[in-house]
């Protein structure tokens, strides 16, 4: 399986305000995307979501292919989700509790 860093998200109360204080902060940093309860920030190579808890938790996300996202799912007992991008992905518990996204970009807006 081929593994590849896609993102990091964060829970946070005002996503506007996480938006704004990262693209003040991190030279470069521009907004993917935005709504009210979601919201991808790239900055230097390095892509950060903004979440609202009832969305989604902390975690960090490893991008795989759709083959190797439904074999992964299998091996665990694990149901894909499609998000509201067409994106598609299941949590596994990483270390110390951690959540982990295995995710395919494939047929989504980021493909």
């Amino acid at each position: 399986m081929t593994f590849q860093f896609d993102h990091i998200a964060q829970q946070v109360d005002d996503i506007a305000s996480a938006v704004n204080w990262y693209i003040e902060f991190i030279p470069g940093a521009r907004v993917l995307y935005q709504d009210d309860t979601w919201a991808f920030v790239e900055a230097n190579g390095v892509r950060l979501a903004f979440v609202t808890s009832d969305q989604h938790p902390d975690h960090i996300a490893w991008r795989v292919s759709i083959e190797e996202l439904e074999a992964l799912a299998l091996k665990t007992g694990k149901e894909i989700k499609i998000h509201r991008d067409k994106s598609k992905s299941i949590y596994i518990e990483g270390p110390g509790g951690s959540a982990v996204e295995v995710i395919s970009m494939q047929g989504s807006r980021w493909e």
